[in-house]
């Protein structure tokens, strides 16, 4: 993905545009959409998977394919197991997460070297990151509306910087720490008193 936008990026200034229209986009769709409880069996992958492929129904330890008995022809065929099924859906959504993440840095740099080290270091980190956030998440409720303003902000900052020149990059670092410093704050004040089985409205 990021051999793919720095290649843009270098031969078709435009694109740019493109990708600054697209964070403002998804930024704006994540203030406006209301979560809600998530069916996974509506999941594009998951219906793809099993329309192609025999699931079972239950999990079979470590395994991603077992064979058993047909519920048809009671011969025994290759079944895929949830646990492959997981692993798809994982992997897909790590792709859209990159669709996500590939356009925003080059809006912030088109250096190739920072792009890659920048991005090799935030893969070290996001493990470790993942069970803090975990164990955490229930106060850091509005910390996702500051991240959507990141986005519709570096967005915006693309549209700038191609109509009207470079954006003071100390300017736009104090704007996405204030950003996110605002949303850690706000959480934290207004989830005060919550447990981890507390409910949150917005």
């Amino acid at each position: 993905m990021i051999a793919i936008g720095a290649e843009l990026v270098s031969n078709y200034s435009w694109m740019t545009l493109v990708f600054a229209a697209f964070l403002a986009f998804t930024g704006i769709k994540m203030l406006v959409v209301k979560e809600g409880d998530t069916d996974v069996s509506k999941n594009p992958m998951v219906k793809l998977v099993s329309r192609f492929m025999n699931v079972t129904k239950d999990l079979h330890g470590q395994k991603f394919f077992v064979r058993q008995p047909h519920p048809v022809t009671n011969k025994k065929v290759l079944f895929a197991t949830p646990l492959f099924v997981a692993l798809v859906v994982i992997n897909f959504a790590d792709v859209i997460f990159a669709v996500d993440s590939v356009p925003a840095i080059f809006l912030i740099t088109t250096d190739t070297f920072v792009v890659y080290t920048a991005n090799i270091m935030a893969i070290l980190g996001l493990r470790a990151l993942y069970f803090a956030l975990a164990a955490l998440v229930y106060r850091f409720h509005y910390l996702k509306y500051a991240l959507a303003l990141v986005l519709v902000f570096i967005g915006l900052k693309g549209f700038y910087s191609f109509f009207l020149g470079k954006f003071d990059p100390y300017l736009s670092l104090a704007i996405t720490i204030g950003i996110i410093a605002g949303g850690i704050f706000y959480s934290l004040w207004k989830t005060r008193n919550a447990t981890a089985d507390t409910p949150h409205s917005t």
